[in-house]
């Protein structure tokens, strides 16, 4: 019996039953990727390409109907497994050209995710110089209704100190129809997204997705510290979806592949559920950076790290200062300490500029550094430090001592930004410098955790050996990215934690070798609950690092107020613990109690925004994980205008800021009777009744600027 796709002249390749996608051969060799069901036509080529003398068959802003992707013809294909990954190679080919390209498609069993990646090769007598590269193409996609009318947008804003801000649209506000039938032609426009310079995450998060009205949605995440850009628009009547990394038009990227040459882009992620929207879709997302990432014993035990900055030092730490507050976080149940900034600043000048030999100042430690870090092991904590390792400041004598071509260069120029170079760690002697430091301060000096930071944004990349700036920084990734493994390699009880003035490279590059991820700099406590909430969107709970910085002068509600916000996540705690009242100390330590019983649940939980993903400037805010057993809830009622900021809201409705009390909707709980309990703060005033049939549960916080952490536990 003649098939359906037999009859269209098409073969069917591969097919991902649990997403629903299947990869179609036409008749003439030509692989298209799409949803099943959707006609051929809808669908795009399975990779697109531009090279400079191989552009696009109709111009405009997309990155997709590029010639040689309309050329590409399939050669053959392979499935393996092993155990985590079931890898499907798809491998196409150019006449023309001689370009050949590997697809790499891999899935867990049973999981609605797909990562990808694509290998390019030249065959050919020539050169060809690549200026861009599509990662994935997915074509096809409608609405419940099989129009783009219900579809929807969301993106997530991300800025210093204002990280992870979801926003959503209607599709049809940025796609426009335009009555293809009048003029027989697509639209040149779409909707796009893009990093950059090298904060990979300065602008936008390389994560959104696509919703339907009936709970459907498609996710997608892109895997990179070295420029990336998203579109999505219609075709034939279908939305679809490209994922690109660095490309010429945005981050000055080309590639020359020589004959015999290969190319492997940067990886990326797509998620598809039917029903539960973003939280179904985020809980598969979840899943899978857990399995992409390297495993790590950091990942399962989750301490409690005290960091002497946050509203505190501020980059000032010297063994007077920091003796007190090693007992104090000791005794708080801290059990690992982070001297941060500033401990190697030794110079009249400032430290900015001049950074780069990291060394400890003699002057800010009379009896020497590892006097300090004995003190922080005798109290039973693990000692961390701060680096920014990637730069030199200008006045530092390692601008001088290393070779010109161990940094940054464009134009035969070395970079400078913010009184920095920037270390090119493809150069023997960059990393050489690099290795000493971290084996000294690990290896002698018995420091177990580093906060690794990133303070610049140095552009495009660099140019090396007459490569462009973004495929330069694109080295440098890769290369930077081999080095932290080295480190983990040589040092496997090392945690390494990425931070870049808070979260301006908070990608699954850096996480995939990274334990932790700095999420904000943002120190009014007011502020933070919004990126709190939504840090689970960027990094897998046990990896997002949340600041709780409670001190002397805040009252109980405010303590209780910034500790809640780290309880779901990492704990990156903070504050003049020393100079606390007994019932302030006695809140902080009580928080570290708690969490204590309920990190075990976090590794393995399953993240949900039982409000919505929350807006700014929102008065109340929710966040909560499933676990096996229990669900968790943590709800903040603020006024963001109130805080130390002193800032009036410029949003008009505040959702609710002066009522009391909120419902809340946990769909995965409906049906089933629960005991809601304020786990923490216990006497903070908080109460919650349950409503099992309609799985609605509402909470009380008769005060502003309070915030609860409830469990929800079967009866």
């Amino acid at each position: 019996m003649t098939t359906a796709l037999e009859a269209a002249g098409r073969t069917l390749l591969w097919s991902h039953d649990t997403l629903g996608l299947h990869l179609l051969a036409d008749s003439d060799g030509g692989v298209r990727l799409g949803v099943s069901g959707q006609d051929g036509d809808r669908l795009l080529p399975l990779v697109e390409v531009i090279a400079t003398d191989h552009g696009r068959t109709w111009s405009g802003e997309r990155f997709i109907d590029t010639a040689i992707g309309e050329r590409l013809r399939y050669r053959d294909h392979e499935t393996t497994e092993d155990g985590r990954w079931r890898r499907t190679t798809i491998r196409l080919f150019d006449a023309r050209t001689g370009l050949t390209a590997g697809v790499t498609l891999r899935s867990a069993p049973g999981a609605r995710a797909l990562r990808a990646q694509v290998r390019l090769s030249n065959e050919g007598g020539a050169p060809i110089q690549l200026e861009n590269v599509s990662i994935l193409a997915l074509g096809g996609l409608v609405d419940e209704t099989g129009s783009l009318d219900g579809l929807t947008l969301h993106w997530a804003d991300n800025d210093w100190l204002a990280e992870c801000r979801w926003r959503q649209a209607a599709f049809r506000e940025h796609v426009v129809p335009l009555s293809r039938s009048a003029h027989g032609h697509e639209g040149r426009g779409c909707f796009e997204r893009y990093s950059q310079g090298s904060w990979s995450t300065g602008r936008h998060l390389p994560v959104a997705a696509l919703t339907d009205r009936a709970g459907g949605a498609w996710l997608w995440q892109i895997e990179s510290s070295a420029g990336w850009r998203y579109e999505t628009g219609e075709r034939e009547g279908a939305a679809y979806v490209a994922l690109f990394g660095p490309d010429d038009a945005h981050h000055q990227w080309r590639h020359t592949l020589a004959p015999g040459a290969e190319f492997t882009t940067v990886p990326a992620v797509l998620v598809g559920v039917e029903s539960g929207g973003l939280d179904a879709a985020f809980g598969e997302l979840t899943a899978c950076r857990r399995l992409g990432r390297r495993a790590h014993p950091d990942h399962t035990a989750l301490p409690v790290i005290y960091n002497d900055y946050m509203n505190t030092l501020m980059g000032d730490p010297t063994t007077e200062k920091l003796l007190p507050l090693i007992e104090a976080a000791a005794a708080a149940g801290a059990e690992v300490f982070v001297i941060d900034a500033g401990w190697y600043d030794d110079d009249a000048q400032g430290w900015w500029d001049a950074v780069g030999a990291w060394e400890a100042a003699d002057s800010r430690f009379p009896g020497g550094i590892e006097q300090v870090l004995d003190a922080i092991g005798q109290h039973g904590m693990t000692p961390g430090l701060w680096l920014e390792p990637e730069v030199v400041g200008v006045r530092s004598p390692l601008a001088q001592s290393l070779p010109p071509e161990a940094f940054f260069r464009r134009g035969g120029t070395r970079v400078t930004e913010h009184g920095r170079h920037h270390l090119d760690l493809r150069h023997p002697a960059a990393r050489a410098h690099l290795d000493r430091v971290v084996d000294r301060i690990v290896g002698e000096w018995g420091v177990g955790y580093l906060k690794l930071d990133y303070n610049v944004n140095i552009g495009p990349g660099t140019e090396s050996d007459g490569e462009s700036a973004g495929a330069g920084l694109l080295g440098h990734h890769r290369a930077h990215l081999d080095w932290l493994a080295s480190l983990l390699d040589r040092h496997p009880g090392l945690v390494l934690e990425n931070c870049s003035s808070g979260g301006l490279r908070m990608d699954y590059a850096q996480l995939s070798v990274a334990q932790i991820q700095s999420t904000s700099d943002q120190q009014d406590f007011l502020r933070y609950p919004p990126i709190a909430a939504s840090a689970a969107t960027a990094a897998a709970p046990e990896q997002a690092a949340v600041w709780a910085y409670p001190q002397p002068h805040f009252n109980l509600d405010e303590i209780a107020f910034t500790l809640v916000g780290a309880l779901p996540h990492r704990i990156h705690l903070s504050g003049f613990l020393d100079r606390m009242a007994p019932e302030q100390f006695e809140l902080v330590r009580s928080a570290l109690a708690v969490y204590k019983e309920i990190r075990q649940d976090i590794p393995g939980s399953v993240p949900f925004w039982p409000l919505g993903l929350p807006g700014w400037e929102d008065s109340w805010i929710a966040y909560g994980w499933r676990a096996e057993s229990a669900t968790w809830v943590a709800v903040w009622r603020r006024e963001p205008g109130s805080g130390p900021a002193g800032e009036a809201s410029s949003r008009a409705d505040r959702s609710g800021a002066g009522d009391s009390a909120r419902t809340l909707t946990i769909p995965h709980l409906r049906g089933t009777p629960v005991r809601p309990v304020a786990q923490y703060p216990e006497a903070g005033g908080a109460t919650a009744t349950w409503a099992a049939a309609d799985g609605r549960l509402t909470v009380s916080l008769p005060r502003s600027n309070t915030a609860v952490l409830l469990r929800l536990a079967p009866q």
